[in-house]
């Protein structure tokens, strides 16, 4: 039978004859990606639902905290300066998708 119980360090579940402890939420790492990570993402999908205006926006807010974030580590801030150039080849392409094709 399959059962949970609560307690102040977790969840305990119960299947059958196993039983696994689950941490509690609390001590889960809350942000696993950076915020412009998410917005990437958020611009991909954009993108591939053929949302350009909205994928426009994000790397519009994307540039603009590459911006003004100067303390990054010069390794993680020249990733996200290629990826918001890459993001901005990729949005070029859809929008000339025409042209490029014939």
């Amino acid at each position: 039978m399959a059962g949970t119980r609560s307690s102040d360090t977790g969840h305990t579940v119960v299947l059958g004859d196993m039983t696994a402890e689950i941490a509690p939420l609390s001590s889960l790492p809350r942000h696993t990606r950076r915020l412009s990570d998410k917005i990437l993402i958020a611009f991909h999908q954009a993108c591939d639902q053929e949302d350009l205006e909205v994928a426009e926006q994000l790397l519009h807010i994307l540039e603009l905290m590459l911006a003004r974030r100067p303390s990054a580590p010069d390794q993680q801030r020249r990733r996200s300066m290629e990826g918001l150039v890459a993001a901005y080849e990729r949005l070029w392409y859809l929008k000339h998708k025409e042209r490029v094709a014939g």
